[in-house]
């Protein structure tokens, strides 16, 4: 077996609660979100986890989410990487509508399609594929080697791109994947063999 890989959304935002689309609007994270985060980190302490290296996106409710976990695990001052590669699928001109809203100017089954679709972007945005194109390379050139020296690696990201990392570890198809929903502060832990296949998996 080689290394660890955990991956934890992050706790409910400020406008997952307004049942708002985020993408890359910077919004912090609620009472519950920091609860959530708070939660997690202690789960995975009690598992016993200390982690090596730990990457987040370039947004705040996944670096926030990234720190309780660090702060809970006694790692508060533990290398963390931010980067936009794992920031949330950019919803574009949806970005900061609420989903209500949108559905009545654009309908339902559009906005449908566009939640709910592996490969059509909203305008403006991207695509969860689109994601994957930039989150697993990234994946591939900055975080796999540490999981293949042994390490066990914390990654405090978001549904979309948390979803892309899921697809390939997973072997998921496009179809598959836009149907798994995450929930926000839920850790899962994944233990890798020395080829990177996965050869365990957890939720916490």
């Amino acid at each position: 077996m080689s290394g660890t890989l955990v991956l934890v959304r992050h706790g409910q935002s400020e406008w997952n609660l307004k049942n708002l689309f985020t993408g890359w609007r910077d919004v912090d994270l609620t009472e519950q979100g920091h609860a959530e985060a708070k939660a997690a980190g202690q789960k995975l302490k009690a598992k016993g986890l200390k982690f090596d290296i730990a990457f987040t996106s370039a947004l705040m409710r996944a670096q926030k989410t990234c720190q309780h976990i660090l702060d809970a695990t006694g790692q508060g001052d533990l290398k963390t990487v931010a980067d936009q590669a794992l920031n949330e699928r950019n919803y574009g001109d949806l970005n900061g509508l609420n989903k209500d809203d949108a559905r009545k100017k654009w309908g339902d089954e559009q906005v449908h399609v566009w939640r709910r679709s592996y490969d059509v972007p909203p305008p403006g945005g991207e695509s969860l594929k689109d994601t994957g194109a930039r989150v697993w390379p990234y994946y591939l050139h900055d975080m796999q080697p540490h999981v293949l020296r042994g390490e066990t690696v914390l990654v405090a990201a978001h549904g979309n791109s948390l979803r892309a990392l899921i697809m390939a570890l997973d072997g998921l198809s496009g179809e598959e994947i836009v149907k798994l929903e995450l929930g926000t502060g839920v850790p899962i832990v994944y233990r890798l063999n020395a080829d990177s296949t996965v050869a365990s998996k957890e939720v916490l």
